[in-house]
């Protein structure tokens, strides 16, 4: 009996100084083995979403520090650092309760209202991405947002893992009307691009016109579509952007960014000329 209590006490100082089981299956976050093809992945698509309670608290405390959600993005652009998070999330739920994926066009912000919208541009190569903010974070030192795996490989950071970013936010009215960090960019009340801006398949960005030009000769020389080289001013400097287009038609859109990609074009991404 003595030798049975004893065994007995044994396991339960184990199981009592044994920590509790962590949410996540992996303790450091990593990319996919494998990797991932993000050549035809779309932006997420802006539309309305009524405001909800869920992930939007404030204020709120993380590891001692308080911060506090804004009650309206309108007007919001901010430049800093973009991180990514993968796999050690993938699977579990955001602040506001839905289920990540780093294979989708989602983000992270301490302070942006969730859900909402924002387009993110790498200063340092002129690619932009619209994502859908449900989730807080990044709090680690100055970083500013945190995005999912799969939009970090669309503006081409995803191997040094940081980028300087400008972040502007996109809200959307209920009868549709968009405006990205204030300014209007007018969309059906599905989220679809109307009208004349249409949709363009951009191959890439440069600071300097020369490349561009280059790359806009070879592209015409695969497609039948219009091609250009667009200069944007950016808060980091001019950029030429070699563009086909634009599409009226999403399919065919699609298709040409398929054919640019099977010819060696693989950073392609689609695009409105708002952007």
């Amino acid at each position: 009996m003595l030798v049975v209590l004893a065994v007995l006490a044994a396991m339960l100082t184990g199981c009592a100084s044994s920590p509790p089981p962590s949410r996540y299956s992996i303790t450091q976050d990593r990319a996919p083995e494998g990797g991932f093809d993000a050549t035809g992945l779309q932006d997420a698509v802006p539309r309305y979403e009524p405001a909800r309670t869920a992930g939007n608290r404030s204020p709120y405390t993380v590891w001692g520090k308080q911060y506090t959600v804004m009650s309206d993005a309108r007007g919001y652009v901010e430049q800093g650092t973009a991180s990514w998070y993968g796999e050690k999330f993938h699977g579990h739920q955001t602040s506001n309760g839905e289920i990540f994926d780093m294979y989708s066009m989602s983000a992270a912000h301490k302070s942006l209202p969730i859900p909402c919208y924002a387009r993110v541009t790498n200063l340092d190569n002129g690619r932009s991405v619209i994502v859908r903010v449900n989730d807080r974070g990044p709090f680690h030192g100055d970083r500013l947002i945190d995005l999912s795996y799969a939009a970090a490989i669309k503006l081409g950071y995803q191997a040094q893992g940081t980028a300087r970013v400008e972040v502007a936010a996109i809200t959307v009215t209920p009868d549709g009307v968009a405006r990205v960090a204030g300014e209007s960019a007018p969309l059906s009340t599905d989220g679809a691009a109307t009208g004349a801006p249409g949709l363009f398949v951009q191959l890439g960005s440069f600071s300097h016109a020369a490349p561009a030009r280059l790359m806009a000769e070879q592209a015409e020389a695969l497609v039948s579509s219009a091609v250009r080289v667009r200069e944007v001013e950016t808060a980091s400097g001019r950029f030429h952007r070699v563009q086909v287009g634009p599409f009226q038609d999403s399919s065919e859109a699609q298709r040409t960014l398929q054919q640019l990609a099977d010819n060696g074009f693989r950073e392609s991404i689609l695009l409105t000329d708002n952007r």
